[in-house]
């Protein structure tokens, strides 16, 4: 390594070792499990959320579902899990535990209550047990309370009420969790900044039902013959997260906000993903209920290589760099376009580009019945780049770059690190 590349992150109210760190879920729900994440080297931990008289809390089995894609699991994760089930007194007693065991080590207590009162008295209870930060959840799908679940945030009023009445009750940071069921984040957060919030994370997890039981005529998962509206995660709602960081960072004042990303971070990718489109940190939860603690040695080892390849020693230069580039649709480049190029070699003759061009989009693929393989025709391709996506071996990839008949540009300009991002090679004619 030519230079030393630092993961530290440091915020106005926080320092962490790294950006890596666990979201409000089962993966934070003791000191056990907290204690092994730390020791394992995660940046950072979420105790899973409390609330007032949470021993009343009664789960439902099963609780979880998942989409798959072929043999790939939790393309989507949906979970019907509540909040912590033990009681606040335990659970500060293990957030203080922690405190002592791990002093350096950062610890964000996540609280939910039904009224202002509820959660001034809950921060009070965390900041004495040592959290270092407050994250004000306000987005559980799976909680019906006005005053608790999702419909928090469509009342920037209410958003800026229940923050106020935090921060009422500690001298430790305050970050409010947003949820992604709403048109726009922008006034929820507004209302949360207002009420004296000092950061934010998104996006919980989005309403929805995975999978139906076609022989039961149930939802899953198929709770006694019943099931219910509940919480997707995973790979499946990182573009929806994308969506709102980008939201908020394009937004007029919102620009520079200390922002936790979540939301289907599996690999150091789709952590610098985050990070390039303005996170400043990031939490997981989906990825560790399947491969465990052991993936932040994967995450920090990933992060640290990408760095050294862009030059970069500071994690912090990295935020927000591609926000620049996402721009109105009107403004797109409208004179660009890229041919696909297939490798011959790698087809297999399979004729799904064949199928998808004739039935999904301009009918520049035909097919050679003597020779078993699919044509192209370049004066019907529009670049849509369908052939290449449904391409099973990768045989098509990103090709000829040009400029439309009697356009000014220079078709050698091509971004190549965006489209090795994608896992696209860039070729030449």
């Amino acid at each position: 390594m030519g230079f030393s590349v630092h993961l530290n992150v440091q915020l106005k109210f926080y320092n962490l070792p790294n950006p890596f760190c666990l979201s409000a879920s089962p993966v934070g729900n003791c000191y056990e499990m907290c204690a092994r994440a730390y020791r394992a080297g995660w940046g950072g931990i979420t105790f899973k959320t409390i609330s007032p008289n949470s021993e009343k809390i009664d789960e439902v089995s099963p609780r979880f579902n998942e989409l798959s894609k072929e043999d790939t699991p939790f393309v989507a994760f949906n979970n019907m899990e509540q909040l912590s089930e033990r009681t606040v007194e335990e659970n500060c007693a293990d957030m203080k535990r922690l405190k002592e065991e791990f002093p350096n080590k950062v610890l964000i207590a996540s609280i939910m209550a039904a009224t202002e009162d509820g959660l001034t008295k809950l921060a009070q209870q965390v900041t004495e047990a040592g959290a270092d930060i407050i994250e004000l959840s306000m987005s559980c799908p799976q909680t019906s309370n006005a005053k608790m679940g999702a419909e928090v945030d469509e009342d920037p009023e209410l958003c800026k009420q229940l923050t106020e009445a935090v921060k009422r009750g500690t001298d430790v940071p305050v970050i409010a969790k947003i949820s992604p069921n709403l048109a726009s984040m922008v006034p929820a957060v507004k209302g949360c900044l207002a009420g004296g919030a000092d950061g934010f994370s998104l996006i919980d997890t989005v309403r929805s039902v995975s999978n139906v039981d076609l022989e039961k005529n149930v939802a899953l998962p198929n709770i006694n013959g019943k099931s219910a509206v509940s919480g997707l995660s995973g790979k499946a709602v990182k573009p929806i997260a994308l969506h709102f960081l980008q939201e908020l960072r394009s937004a007029s004042g919102l620009e520079q906000l200390p922002i936790a990303g979540i939301g289907g971070i599996e690999t150091w990718e789709d952590a610098a993903e985050y990070i390039l489109m303005g996170a400043t940190t990031v939490q997981v939860t989906t990825a560790i209920m399947q491969y465990g603690y052991r993936i932040i040695d994967d995450l920090k080892n990933g992060m640290m290589h990408y760095m050294e390849e862009k030059g970069v020693d500071h994690l912090s230069e990295l935020v927000g760099l591609a926000n620049k580039n996402v721009v109105p649709t009107s403004q797109l480049d409208r004179d660009y376009k890229v041919y696909p190029k297939i490798d011959w070699d790698k087809c297999i003759g399979c004729g799904r580009c064949f199928i998808s061009c004739q039935d999904g989009a301009h009918q520049a693929m035909g097919w050679d019945d003597e020779k078993r393989l699919p044509t192209f025709d370049k004066s019907k391709c529009v670049g849509c780049q369908l052939c290449a996506l449904v391409c099973p071996v990768g045989a098509i990839k990103l090709g000829l770059v040009e400029m439309k008949p009697g356009r000014k540009g220079d078709p050698a300009e091509v971004d190549a690190s965006s489209q090795r991002l994608h896992n696209y090679d860039s070729a030449e004619d």
